[in-house]
């Protein structure tokens, strides 16, 4: 079955950096496009980021743009995200998700269970 595990979450302050990593596992990874997508408390789901299934073409939202770079390795079925200097509304728990196409196109069919992102001095 499909299956896509986030890791790398944690506490970190202001200014810093992490990286999610989003291990995918039950299905041919390279075909599809991925993204990350971010519930802060309280809040909706935040589309953060899509990368397209050849890892060509990457897309922001303006709120992470210049500070969030999202990559991945086909050869590892794995996504990645990277976040330099985090800001306390970065705060959220961070999800990736499989496009149902080969481009982004926010439309997802399978979801990971969440990583969370405290960022507070």
């Amino acid at each position: 079955q499909v299956q896509l595990v986030e890791s790398g979450g944690g506490l970190v302050q202001p200014g810093g950096s992490l990286r999610l990593s989003c291990a995918a596992s039950g299905f041919t990874f390279s075909p599809y496009a991925m993204s990350w997508v971010r519930q802060a408390p309280g809040e909706g789901l935040e589309w953060v980021s899509g990368i397209n299934s050849g890892g060509g073409a990457t897309y922001y939202a303006d709120s992470v743009k210049g500070r969030f770079t999202i990559s991945r390795d086909n050869a590892k079925n794995t996504l990645y995200l990277q976040m330099n200097n985090l800001k306390p509304e970065d705060t959220a728990v961070y999800y990736c998700a499989r496009e149902t196409s080969d481009y982004v196109g926010n439309k997802f069919d399978y979801w990971g269970q969440g990583a969370q992102v405290i960022v507070s001095s």
